[in-house]
């Protein structure tokens, strides 16, 4: 089910890198959510997103807003990759990639689609690889679909779809700070 605005994200059953919640509706928590859908923590730019959305997490919180990330990570790789992090909102870790497929967040087809070439993303992810340089993030362990695209969701505390993005390319995600604001304008 590919989901667009209007839609009810689906209730599944999860499994969290740090325990907090069974389902998808418990992650939601009656919450307007960010669902930020990444390939894994091994990979530098997901790891990236993980920390961006982290720094940003006190105005996700006074927006009245929930924050998670899925991944494709084995929950035990994602505490090990990130100990000694701050992270302050659930990561749902899906190494067996049913919440992608549910949703039909799909893989790209080769490495060059995955980067975006034909799409001007090469840019975007070269900008991400050297903010991941700057603070010290190397690759880690492969998990998953390597072609694996994200996607970026906004639901409302019953689940209804508010915003919806499914990415051509590994950097085509919506800017951080423009994520706030959707949810401080959804307050």
């Amino acid at each position: 089910m590919k989901l667009k605005v209007g839609d009810v994200i689906p209730d599944m059953p999860v499994t969290t890198a740090f325990g907090t919640a069974d389902t998808l509706y418990g992650l939601i928590g009656g919450k307007n959510t960010l669902i930020w859908a990444v390939r894994y923590i091994g990979c530098p730019p997901c790891h990236l997103d993980t920390h961006r959305l982290a720094e940003r997490y006190d105005r996700f919180q006074a927006a009245g807003a929930n924050v998670v990330v899925v991944m494709q990570s084995d929950p035990a790789v994602f505490r090990e990759a990130t100990a000694g992090e701050d992270i302050p909102f659930d990561i749902l870790c899906d190494p067996e990639m049913k919440f992608y497929k549910t949703l039909e967040i799909e893989p790209a087809k080769d490495m060059e689609e995955a980067a975006g070439k034909a799409l001007g993303g090469l840019e975007k992810l070269m900008e991400k690889g050297k903010a991941c340089e700057e603070l010290g993030y190397t690759h880690g362990k492969y998990e998953g679909d390597e072609l694996q695209l994200p996607a970026v969701f906004v639901v409302d505390g019953q689940g209804a779809v508010k915003y919806a993005h499914y990415a051509r390319y590994i950097a085509d995600l919506p800017p951080y700070d423009e994520m706030v604001r959707f949810l401080e304008a959804l307050a």
